[in-house]
């Protein structure tokens, strides 16, 4: 007995019944439990080993945010419970095993960046900001604050734990993966139709319903909580994707990037956001200018020929006039009306610098200060939320991280000397470019999966070139 459990594990004909017989046990106890109960059983079950690993292995546990992050809105479908809590959850263990291995190694050289520097001011700003004299409720601040450090902190433990180039390469893989699957499933929704339980959940909420169902057909949303989310993540999707499938790849790898390219355009289209279809052309235009080749300025010039062809036929389709509307002024009354909501709004943020406050508008403001005229206003954009919430101040710190990071960014691009590097780089500064643009008229940085992916991205941008064997020579060349 002893030989068979210390030697053999177990592996043994001796522990396969012990096995089966505990498997059968089991299955007799949760047949007896109520059906709640049992799933929450199972649950517990398999959340053991992830947490264990979540702690333990931190590529383990970035891997595991992203599927979460993307698969949230559709478990939200299904539950009331508060599964967000969850992410935060993983991003805890996660940090606090990032700070045990550093408490041993005591080895900081990985956050040694320009973008880690303005990570630090915007995680420490808003952490000053429960001192704010302006703000309605200290509540809403620690509902708001947690979430925003917390995944600012995703941004350490990626720089940490990516430590190799093929982690990095794995983890943009998994990203591009999820990307894929999400247009697969929004293609489902438009050509096969919704599930029971999505259509439940549209008709459960009149506005939901009215803002998904437009101009007589329903837009899809994937896996997500509304089409704009999904829309905007396969506007910057589908550009990485094409950016990638002109690199320095084996030709099957770039036949299955234009392949999810093409899907997410597609998934895009269906969804019907107006923001998406303005970022593609942004990004071609970017990618003309840091490219800067013949062959890329007539791919480019060729694109907004057939794009402006495009935009003047005449069509019956509403998918296609959806597209046409984005460039045609047919959006100038939206426009018109969030124009007119910030020049309201612009006396209050000169006159408080700090702000009214985290959590002082949208849904926590509604919530914990619904006195609050700020409460109902509606800011439509990442950028005018800032500047209410934070003031000028914050608003400019904010600016600043997006602006190191599109430098840092184009910067690398141009001094690695690794083709495939430089063709990374290249894709990540597009991304970034066109999150930055998309946070205007919406929350687009803000919006899972989009907040875990653009600070993966950004640790991505931040430790990329310690793999390119020529880059530190070229910089002290430079330097010297």
């Amino acid at each position: 007995m002893v030989r068979q459990v210390m030697y053999q594990k177990l592996n043994n004909p001796f522990g396969y019944a012990l096995l089966a017989l505990f498997a059968v046990g089991l299955a007799f106890v949760l047949s007896m439990l109520p059906l709640k109960l049992a799933v929450l059983f199972v649950a517990a079950i398999l959340a053991i080993p992830v947490v264990v690993g979540v702690f333990v292995d931190l590529n383990f546990g970035i891997i595991v945010m992203l599927f979460a992050a993307f698969f949230l809105g559709l478990v939200a479908k299904f539950t009331d419970a508060p599964i967000g809590t969850a992410l935060d959850g993983m991003l805890v263990l996660m940090l606090v095993g990032m700070l045990a291995r550093l408490i041993k190694e005591r080895d900081f050289s990985f956050a040694k960046n320009p973008i880690s520097i303005f990570i630090f001011a915007w995680i420490y700003y808003n952490l000053l900001e429960v001192l704010n004299p302006w703000a309605g409720s200290r509540l809403a601040w620690v509902y708001t604050v947690r979430t925003v450090a917390l995944l600012l902190a995703l941004y350490f433990i990626a720089c940490y734990a990516f430590s190799t180039y093929r982690r990095i390469v794995n983890t943009l893989k998994v990203i591009l993966f999820l990307g894929f699957v999400s247009a697969l499933y929004s293609l489902k929704q438009e050509w096969i139709g919704f599930s029971q339980a999505e259509i439940t959940w549209l008709n459960a909420d009149e506005e939901r319903f009215m803002l998904i169902f437009q101009w007589d057909r329903m837009r899809v949303f994937s896996f997500f909580s509304d089409p704009t989310t999904f829309g905007i993540l396969m506007g910057y999707m589908s550009m990485l994707c094409l950016v990638l499938a002109a690199g320095p790849f084996k030709i099957w790898r770039r036949i299955a990037l234009l392949v999810a390219a093409v899907s997410m355009l597609l998934g895009m289209a269906y969804a019907g956001s107006r923001t998406p279809f303005v970022m593609l052309p942004m990004g071609v235009i970017l990618y003309m200018v840091l490219t800067f080749k013949r062959q890329t300025i007539l791919a480019a010039l060729i694109f907004f020929m057939i794009g402006a062809g495009f935009i003047m036929k005449s069509t019956n389709s509403a998918v296609i006039w959806r597209i046409q509307s984005a460039f045609r002024g047919e959006s100038n009354d939206t426009i018109e009306v969030r124009m007119k909501n910030q020049a309201k709004i612009q006396p209050y943020i000169l006159s408080h610098p700090v702000g009214a406050g985290l959590g002082s508008t949208g849904y926590w403001g509604k919530r914990f200060t619904p006195d609050s005229w700020l409460a109902g206003f509606a800011h439509d954009s990442l950028y005018v939320r800032l500047a209410v919430e934070t003031g000028w101040v914050g608003l400019l710190i904010y600016m600043g991280l997006l602006f190191t990071a599109m430098r840092t960014s184009i910067r690398y691009y141009f001094r690695v000397k690794d083709p495939t590097i430089k063709t990374l780089y290249l894709g990540l500064t597009i991304t970034v470019f066109l999150l930055a643009l998309a946070s205007y008229p919406q929350e687009a940085i803000t919006l899972l999966p989009t907040s875990v992916v653009f600070y993966l991205m950004l640790a991505m941008i931040a430790r990329l070139k310690d793999f390119d064997p020529n880059f530190a020579k070229q910089e002290e060349r430079m330097e010297n």
